[in-house]
């Protein structure tokens, strides 16, 4: 099975994307309090669905079948980018979460992408040793 580069990117960051969020909420949970915690887990949940809505959107965009245009993708970024600014906004507001927690899970996703990019580099690195 030889997986092109972005199908490995792809994996890479949808995979360390999951794996920071629940280590970072993990850690959240056990070590800080409550708010900030669910600062750490609402923030980490926006940023991961986010990621895969836009990942599926940018894919359907992609396919070459007749059906959603660039209108149709532009749309539905904006849709989310609303949606996710008015969650984060409410839960500021309403003091439901801590504002440097909710800072931390939403930087999961940024995380998860260095990761990739590291474990990529390593991959392409051995490949050349070899």
């Amino acid at each position: 099975m030889n997986d092109s580069l972005e199908e490995r990117l792809v994996k890479h960051v949808v995979y360390a994307n999951w794996a920071i969020f629940v280590l970072a909420s993990s850690v959240g949970l056990y070590l800080t309090p409550a708010p900030f915690a669910m600062g750490i887990i609402c923030g980490g949940l926006i940023t991961v669905v986010n990621f895969h809505l836009l990942s599926r959107t940018l894919q359907s965009a992609l396919d070459p079948r007749p059906g959603a245009g660039n209108g149709a993708v532009v749309g539905k970024y904006y849709l989310r980018f609303l949606v996710s600014g008015a969650l984060i906004l409410a839960l500021l507001v309403f003091k439901i979460v801590h504002p440097i927690g909710l800072f931390v899970g939403l930087s999961v996703v940024v995380a998860g992408i260095l990761m990739a990019l590291i474990l990529e580099l390593k991959y392409v690195f051995s490949k050349e040793a070899r």
